[in-house]
């Protein structure tokens, strides 16, 4: 088995998006579609509501645009060795892969992977590093 190439992205910003991936897919849509803004006062689960409003998704959208281009390549790479497209060792290839079908937005595209999160900790289990190592010095 050949060696595994090292990451272009520091593994703590994959910590970063998976975290936020992970607040943005807990989101839900707003029960209530004539109300702008959730009460947490009122009703505890409005936290959990997807308000036009909410910075989540620009948060981590801007953190992913704010990235180099390798490093959103390695990024996808990660995602897709998660999910399986690629495995650990075509991880060059998956590279190679995301960099030339870059059309859009590299946020968009994977903002738009319902398990985001998960297929990044995948991701960084199948390369070698401890995703709840890694997650922990985040936090």
């Amino acid at each position: 088995m050949a060696a595994t190439p090292a990451l272009e992205i520091a593994p703590e910003k994959v910590a970063h998006v998976i975290i936020k991936a992970r607040e943005y897919g807990a989101k839900v849509g707003a029960w209530n579609a004539s109300t702008e803004e959730g009460d947490a006062d009122e009703d505890p689960s409005a936290i959990l509501e997807d308000f036009a409003s909410d910075p989540t998704l620009g948060e981590i959208a801007g953190f992913i645009d704010a990235l180099n281009d390798d490093e959103q390549a390695n990024l996808v790479a990660l995602a897709w060795i998660g999910r399986g497209t690629f495995e650990p060792e075509e991880f060059d290839e998956a590279v190679d892969t995301a960099r030339s079908e870059q059309g859009n937005s590299t946020a968009s595209y994977l903002l738009g992977l319902p398990l985001l999160s998960d297929y990044l900790e995948e991701g960084l289990e199948k390369l070698g590093f401890s995703a709840n190592d890694v997650e922990s010095d985040v936090l």
